[in-house]
C-alpha cells in the first residue's frame, strides 16, 4: 500500500513519469469500430468477480484525483466515481488504456493496474462506496428555471437509458450519474455532441447531436441534482 501512495504522489508531480501516452485506436468516427465490442482485458475483467479489499489498495493511485471518497472535484476536473457501476468503470478504464479513449491525465493512473482482476477488485470497490451528496451543481441564479428545462429534455430521451433517479443500466454499461458534477456532465456532454467523445455510444450520439448549448446546460443542471435512492451517503449507506 505504501508502494501505491508513494506512485500517487509521483504520478500527481508529474504524469510524465508513467513513460509513453497511450496508444491511439480508431474510435467512434473510424472503420470498424464496436462501441462495446466483447474482447480484450475489458471481457475477461467482466468475467471475474472483484475483491474489495484488494480492490482498496488499488484505489489508492485513483485516490490521489478523485479524492479517497470517490467524490471527485466540484469543478468537474475529474469526476465522480463512488456508486458507479463495475461494468461502466471496466469498460471506461479499459478503453483509456487500449486508446480507445483519449484522456492523458488518466492514462498512466489507469496503466498502473496490472492485470483484468486488479482491473475488477478495483472496480468493486468504487462501486461499494456511497454516492456522496455534497458536489458540484449548477449554481447560476436561473437554477430553478434550467433545471425544470432539463427535466423535461431527461424525461423525454434520457430517463429511458439513465433510469428516473439517474441509475443507470448496470448490464448495459449506462452509467450511474446521479450525483455527479454539473461541469463534467455538460463537458462530457458537450465533447460527446461534438465527436471528441471517441468511444461514446452511437445511441447517445445520435440522440444528443442536435442538442444547442443551452439545452446542454439544462440537462447537465437536471443531471446534477438527481439522487440515487438507497444508494447516497447517509441514505442507508456509509
Amino acid at each position: 500500500m505504501k508502494t501505491r501512495i508513494l506512485l500517487a504522489a509521483v504520478l500527481s508531480a508529474s504524469v510524465a513519469f508513467a513513460g509513453p501516452p497511450a496508444p491511439k485506436k480508431e474510435g467512434i468516427e473510424g472503420q470498424g469500430y464496436v462501441w462495446n465490442a466483447q474482447e480484450g482485458e475489458k471481457i475477461e475483467a467482466l468475467k471475474l468477480k472483484g475483491d474489495v479489499t484488494r480492490g482498496e489498495e488499488a484505489y489508492e493511485v485513483c485516490g490521489a484525483c478523485h479524492l479517497p471518497s470517490g467524490a471527485g472535484r466540484p469543478d468537474g476536473t475529474f469526476p465522480q466515481l463512488a456508486g458507479q457501476h463495475t461494468t461502466v468503470l471496466i469498460k471506461q478504464m479499459a478503453d483509456i488504456r487500449a486508446g480507445l479513449r483519449d484522456n492523458p491525465t488518466m492514462y498512466p493512473f489507469a496503466a498502473t493496474l496490472i492485470d483484468p482482476q486488479e482491473l475488477a477488485d478495483v472496480s468493486a470497490y468504487i462501486e461499494n462506496l456511497c454516492i456522496p451528496t455534497d458536489h458540484g451543481k449548477y449554481e447560476g441564479a436561473d437554477a430553478a428555471l434550467q433545471v425544470a428545462k432539463g427535466k423535461d429534455l431527461y424525461e423525454k430521451q434520457c430517463k429511458e437509458c439513465h433510469g428516473g433517479s439517474g441509475e443507470g443500466d448496470k448490464s448495459k454499461f449506462y452509467p450511474v450519474i446521479a450525483g455527479q458534477h454539473y461541469k463534467y456532465l455538460l463537458r462530457q456532454m458537450t465533447e460527446i455532441r461534438d465527436g471528441h467523445r471517441r468511444n461514446a455510444n452511437p445511441d447517445m450520439v445520435k440522440v444528443i447531436k442536435p442538442y444547442t448549448d443551452d439545452q446542454l446546460v439544462a440537462i447537465s443542471a437536471y443531471q446534477a441534482s438527481l439522487k440515487m435512492p438507497g444508494a447516497m451517503c447517509g441514505d442507508g449507506k456509509k
